[in-house]
């Protein structure tokens, strides 16, 4: 089956980004893994090949392109490639789009060209130690005094944590009011009182820089609060979905690649005098798994296109994230087996995206409340 959800624009864009990814990635990608984090240099060559901020209005340093496809397509090569722990789409799919939509001008000034060019890089820190994806039980509290607020708590599994220059916390700057008193602010880097602690041990997505981060009465100008004082819960569950639709489009780029590394391997192995391709067990099995893929990215095309139009719905997003992660997991586990004991090797490539993908059913919102999220939703119409 054709697809068509990439014009001549598009599939130019893939070409260019995966010529990066061959020059500037490829080479230094283990190393990276060894060393927990991921060079500052790339994220500024990659910002000057026009990889960040492609939505980012031309006159404040980014390409122009509201199009959510080019967006998707760089989460799809950092999947095919192994290169998850690149944490461009944290940067480009999840921080961005908050000041694009809810900075001030003054604010989108002062930020926009920076994470355009890679001088500055993003994070977001929902999670706390207590608080996963209950976004409404975070305890992180920041009170106004006088023409700032005072920033304290904890965040943890913060992905670009060690990295971030701007870091969007979510904070509550009202206890009495719930859900209508938690509020985003930006940390910049060097702010009095913000600590990164640990570059945490992770199964998987070893380059990818995730850290606890601290808050110790971190004053926090009233300038740098995103959008009104308590509509934040509004803005995450407003944004919340693109970033979901970002995890199924890695997801299922990942599993496709591991279709095609499998579909290699079973033709060169030879097990009882043949190749393993043979036996109508791997023909069944790589069958499954082709067919299902194939479901999976007409449904998540569909959600690409319908993102674009403004039309993907929250409940959407989630059978998006949740169909497509635990596809992944299942694939992704199929296909090690059918390489046998060299799939247990980390020299083999999906060894690793094995750990890799672990996650995926996880972060942006557990499988259980894709669930929850779909079911609220059949229930309320």
């Amino acid at each position: 089956m054709q697809r068509t959800l990439l014009d001549a624009e598009h599939l130019m864009f893939r070409d260019a980004f995966r010529t990066f990814l061959a020059r500037e990635v490829a080479p230094h990608y283990e190393a990276w893994e060894r060393e927990g984090i991921v060079p500052r240099e790339l994220w500024r060559k990659a910002g000057r090949s026009g990889f960040l901020g492609t939505d980012v209005p031309e006159q404040l340093g980014g390409a122009g392109l509201a199009d959510y496809r080019y967006n998707a397509v760089i989460a799809e090569e950092l999947a095919r490639g192994r290169f998850m722990g690149v944490g461009m789409s944290v940067h480009n799919d999840i921080v961005i789009p908050y000041f694009l939509r809810y900075a001030s001008p003054e604010q989108r000034q002062r930020w926009l060209p920076g994470l355009a060019s890679g001088d500055l890089i993003g994070a977001i820190a929902m999670t706390e130690p207590g608080a996963g994806s209950d976004l409404a039980g975070i305890r992180t509290s920041a009170l106004r005094d006088g023409d700032a607020y005072l920033l304290s708590g904890q965040k943890t599994f913060i992905s670009n944590g060690i990295l971030n220059d701007l870091l969007i916390v979510v904070a509550r700057t009202d206890p009495a009011r719930a859900h209508r008193g938690i509020s985003l602010l930006v940390v910049e880097r060097d702010m009095p009182g913000y600590r990164r602690g640990r570059n945490l041990e992770k199964i998987g997505l070893h380059a990818q820089d995730t850290a606890e981060l601290f808050f110790d009465d971190v004053r926090v100008p009233a300038a740098n609060v995103l959008g009104e004082e308590g509509a934040g819960f509004g803005y995450l569950m407003q944004q919340l979905p693109q970033e979901r639709l970002t995890i199924a489009v890695s997801a299922i780029a990942a599993a496709e690649a591991a279709l095609e590394w499998t579909i290699d391997y079973c033709k060169g192995r030879s097990a009882f005098g043949r190749p393993i391709a043979d036996f109508q067990n791997t023909r069944f099995r790589l069958a499954e798994i082709k067919t299902e893929l194939t479901i999976g990215r007409v449904f998540v095309d569909q959600c690409i296109l319908a993102h674009n139009r403004g039309e993907l719905s929250a409940d959407e997003a989630a059978m998006a994230k949740w169909w497509a992660s635990e596809l992944q997991v299942r694939v992704v586990d199929q296909c090690l087996q059918l390489h046998g004991g060299y799939g247990y090797m980390r020299e083999y490539p999906i060894a690793r995206l094995y750990l890799d993908t672990r996650v995926q059913t996880i972060y942006g919102g557990t499988t259980e409340i894709m669930k929850e999220i779909i079911g609220r939703a059949l229930l309320e119409h």
